[in-house]
């Protein structure tokens, strides 16, 4: 397969200079066709970017595929450095602003916005020095399932005509990436959505999460297995509290004592040793 031929972006050589080091990821989730895998590479280079994560690719191998590297073009070093992850969590450790790309609000998801909202936010939230920020897309055929669209922040879309609204992987990332590269340009066109994220990663969020199950099952709350939409509701609440670091600590020290109460964990301390050395 050989790449289209190019089209002028009006910007400096492609080959010219470094990446910007701004941290953007952009997670694609189970592809099936390693050709999307080299375009998405493609269109975020030529925006400026480099992070590319791919989760759960149906050819482990993409990397070397001929249709990736064919339509990489001159981007194959962002394929070469992609990470190539388990799960979707493991994608986003470290990012604490996360965008799932879908065309419409899910029951129990995130706040939805427009792609064009979402790079607002996104280069304002990295402008303060807030964290890593990820976009995250779904599988050619089906998109995002609703588990991995409430691990994110927020949802958002790209505006579409409504009786043919669905694009391809790759051009999905090119537009996306080039808000970002847009958003980035004119700082004083940034603005917040309601309620940002408090700054708790993705990951922090993801174990309190799984603390709060524990926790639920011990005090029986939650039957494991039959939970209902208990846990998406849970989900639901805390992506729409923005928590912050410190109120993630504090959710997990409650949901410890929950799990195995203090005096229970009171026999394993060890002996205070006061001045002189001998045990009280």
């Amino acid at each position: 397969m050989q790449a289209p031929d190019s089209i002028g972006t009006g910007d400096r050589d492609a080959d010219a200079g470094g990446l910007d080091p701004v941290p953007v990821r952009f997670v694609l989730v189970e592809p099936t066709h390693c050709g999307n895998i080299g375009a998405s590479a493609r269109a975020i280079r030529t925006m400026g970017f480099g992070g590319l994560s791919v989760v759960a690719p149906r050819d482990q191998d993409y990397r070397s595929s001929a249709d990736a590297v064919a339509l990489a073009a001159h981007a194959t070093a962002v394929l070469q450095d992609s990470r190539c992850c388990a799960t979707v969590e493991e994608a986003l450790q470290g990012v604490s602003l996360a965008f799932a790309m879908t065309g419409y609000a899910r029951q129990f998801g995130p706040p939805h916005c427009w792609v064009r909202e979402a790079a607002q936010q996104a280069a304002l939230w990295l402008q303060q020095q807030r964290g890593a920020v990820a976009f995250v897309f779904g599988t050619e055929r089906s998109g995002l399932v609703n588990r991995d669209v409430q691990r994110c922040h927020y949802s958002c879309a790209i505006p579409a005509d409504p009786r043919s609204g669905s694009l391809n992987l790759a051009q999905a990332v090119q537009v996306a990436a080039y808000e970002m590269r847009f958003a980035l340009t004119r700082p004083d066109q940034t603005r917040a959505l309601p309620a940002p994220p408090g700054g708790a990663t993705v990951d922090m969020v993801e174990r309190l999460f799984d603390s709060f199950e524990r926790a639920l099952t011990a005090i029986d709350f939650l039957d494991p297995h039959q939970p209902k939409r208990s846990m998406d509701r849970l989900r639901s609440l805390l992506a729409r509290a923005g928590l912050s670091p410190s109120e993630v600590d504090f959710l997990q020290g409650m949901c410890a004592a929950i799990i195995e109460p203090k005096h229970l964990r009171a026999g394993r301390k060890r002996p205070r040793t006061p001045v002189g050395g001998r045990p009280a």
